[in-house]
């Protein structure tokens, strides 16, 4: 039977690749040690499969069809698109895992989520931003799941944690031995495109933190319902980490690190969260 070995979180900015060679050498110096540290605690768990929660930057997706969820079932994916991640890895096509993609899609549907799913998408810098920092020059086999968190109405912080559940029951639900990392990225907070752009909201990031610390599922959603709707836009991505954290069982939060950086224009934060 698979295995969840691993979930972790951890951010996306595009400035991360897109200014690399032009941010301070201080922030890429913490960039470098915090996501080296998530590589090696990835890679030392020897997964054969990630399966990785992000949302779609119009990529894949526009105004005219915008999937709430979307699982990648396909054998092979596109890597990232955009121009400044041209050349960041090797691989002309990313492989996926048709297999544990197609059983999760089946299990979504008799446990009353309906997914939609693609054979093959395109993997942006969502996904790839981590990827790449931790070290993957060559991607191991993923199952990209995407959320509809850049147009509202979004997926409630209580369905989203519903979700991760769901995920982890059908996991080890696969009848074929696989040791499986899920993945949520995104955040923390940012505001794109607004008039706040470049804010950040350092208050709503450690209160997020400390949630996802000691609260329950009732009040993570509560809360972070409430705080959503009061900071910038881009925030609205925390809800693959409350993804994550749910797969893990909602407790076992390990911050790996936290820094508000002006120069991606987010709140940079990477966690681990220990399986029981």
């Amino acid at each position: 039977m698979a295995k969840v070995v691993g979930c972790f979180a951890a951010s996306h900015a595009p400035n991360i690749a897109r200014a690399w060679d032009t941010l301070n050498e201080g922030t890429r110096e913490w960039l470098n040690s915090r996501y080296k540290i998530l590589g090696d605690r990835v890679k030392a768990l020897e997964p054969d499969v990630l399966v990785v929660h992000s949302n779609d930057h119009w990529i894949n997706f526009f105004l005219d069809n915008i999937p709430a969820f979307l699982i990648g079932i396909g054998a092979e994916h596109d890597p990232p698109p955009e121009p400044f991640m041209k050349g960041l890895f090797t691989q002309d096509i990313l492989p996926g895992h048709a297999d544990l993609g197609r059983h999760i899609l089946d299990y979504a549907m008799e446990a009353d989520f309906d997914p939609s799913y693609s054979h093959r998408v395109k993997i942006d810098h969502g996904i790839g931003i981590p990827l790449w920092r931790m070290g993957y020059n060559e991607v191991p086999p993923i199952v990209p799941v995407f959320i509809n968190l850049v147009e509202k109405p979004f997926p409630t912080p209580k369905r989203c944690l519903a979700w991760g559940h769901m995920i982890r029951n059908a996991i080890e639900a696969f009848p074929k031995d696989l040791r499986v990392v899920v993945f949520g990225t995104g955040g923390l907070s940012h505001s794109i495109g607004e008039t706040t752009m470049g804010w950040i909201d350092e208050d709503f990031d450690l209160a997020c933190i400390e949630l996802f610390k000691t609260a329950t599922d009732e009040q993570l959603a509560n809360e972070l319902g409430q705080r959503l709707s009061q900071t910038g836009n881009g925030s609205a991505e925390l809800r693959s980490w409350s993804i994550a954290h749910a797969v893990a069982g909602s407790q076992g939060f390990d911050l790996i690190g936290y820094a508000p950086q002006p120069e991606t224009l987010i709140g940079c934060g990477l966690a681990e969260w220990k399986i029981g």
